[in-house]
């Protein structure tokens, strides 16, 4: 693997695009079933509780994906708000008749789609999302075809809820090493939130040109707050130090990067995570997050396409967030001086797309900013 990472290519179990191709696959082998050949959408969708938000995931069919990138809040979607609240699946036998319920129904039934079945997925009580199958045929799921796709939904409830769970206990390993360490730095649980945020607006940005999944844009989402990790490892004298730091604690300082590569492939040892979904993406965030377009960032000093997209993403979100936060050497800027510090280096120190990315969505930046204000600042 590259950038100093030690993670094996054996351990990209579920690497970028697998998962997605083995649902793909299990809905070719349902369609060969006379029975369910009428099936002719498979969708997953996440569950953010922290958020409440509902987020496009996966998608199979033999077309064009009829959600596009959607992202809603749960409580404003009453058909799944009551699958996730009695765990009965939903069953819309005319989507036509249903079209006023949302706008994804609307899309579905734009393509037309006219039937519906809705399930959750959960592993041990906890919900991660939902699963969808369509048919253009209306009525289509009768109580035959719904035997019939039991063993298929379940292996695919399976394979979604094990990848998501293993993410989860990442994030959960992670942070318990942050809460232990997080007097040591200033970086906020409100950094973290917004940070992330703003990653994701850029990425849903750029999704089109770069060709990046929803799956992708959610990875990057969670695995985002992941970049510094490695500080928890740098010496109290360095990492506390008010002052500039001279050249040879920079050096130190510098090391946070490869620790954190170390202290991710060590959790993953550990705790049995070497199935990890996107374990590349983590770690090249993680290994690229100081790493500039013009090779003068470190540790590699690596330039142009050779910084991966997620690792020019976060750098941008995490710069921005650092120069309209409050830290104890400096006060905030405004969001109009952080965007033309942002404009003032692109192409050389930022990627130029990822800049104007976040620029472009200044309204949506504020109502985050509002959302996860520091509690210090209250």
């Amino acid at each position: 693997m590259q950038d100093g990472a030690s993670f094996s290519d054996d351990d990209l179990v579920l690497g970028d695009g697998d998962l997605a191709e083995k649902l793909n696959a299990l809905y070719r082998e349902m369609r060969a079933d006379p029975l369910l050949a009428g099936i002719t959408r498979i969708a997953a969708a996440v569950y953010d509780p922290k958020n409440d938000t509902v987020k496009t995931f996966l998608h199979a069919s033999d077309g064009p994906n009829a959600i596009g990138r959607y992202t809603a809040h749960l409580h404003d979607l009453p058909g799944l708000s009551s699958v996730a609240r009695t765990g009965r699946p939903l069953i819309v036998g005319d989507l036509r008749a249903a079209a006023t319920g949302g706008e994804q129904t609307r899309r579905l039934a734009d393509l037309g789609m006219r039937s519906r079945y809705v399930t959750a997925i959960r592993r041990q009580g906890v919900l991660y999302g939902f699963l969808f199958f369509n048919s253009t045929q209306p009525g289509y799921f009768t109580p035959d075809v719904l035997a019939r796709l039991v063993p298929h939904r379940r292996v695919i409830t399976l394979m979604v809820a094990g990848e998501l769970a293993l993410m989860h206990a990442m994030l959960g390993a992670v942070h318990t090493a942050r809460t232990m360490s997080r007097h040591r730095d200033e970086e906020t649980g409100g950094h973290l939130e917004r940070m992330a945020h703003f990653a994701q607006l850029i990425a849903r940005r750029l999704a089109v040109p770069h060709g990046l999944s929803d799956a992708f844009l959610e990875y990057l989402f969670q695995y985002a707050p992941l970049h510094d990790i490695g500080k928890v490892a740098v010496p109290d004298h360095i990492l506390l130090k008010p002052g500039r730091l001279t050249p040879e604690e920079f050096a130190v300082m510098q090391t946070h990067v490869q620790k954190g590569l170390e202290i991710v492939d060590g959790m993953r040892r550990d705790h049995g995570l070497q199935g990890l979904p996107y374990g590349q993406l983590l770690a090249n965030i993680i290994a690229h997050h100081h790493e500039t377009v013009d090779g003068s960032g470190y540790p590699r000093a690596l330039s142009g396409d050779a910084v991966s997209i997620e690792g020019r993403i976060t750098t941008v979100a995490d710069v921005f967030d650092a120069l309209t936060s409050v830290r104890p050497y400096k006060t905030a800027w405004s969001n109009a001086d952080a965007l033309a510090f942002l404009r003032e280096k692109a192409g050389s120190k930022f990627d130029p797309a990822c800049v104007e990315a976040l620029a472009a969505q200044m309204e949506a930046v504020e109502e985050i900013q509002r959302r996860f204000r520091d509690e210090s600042l209250d």
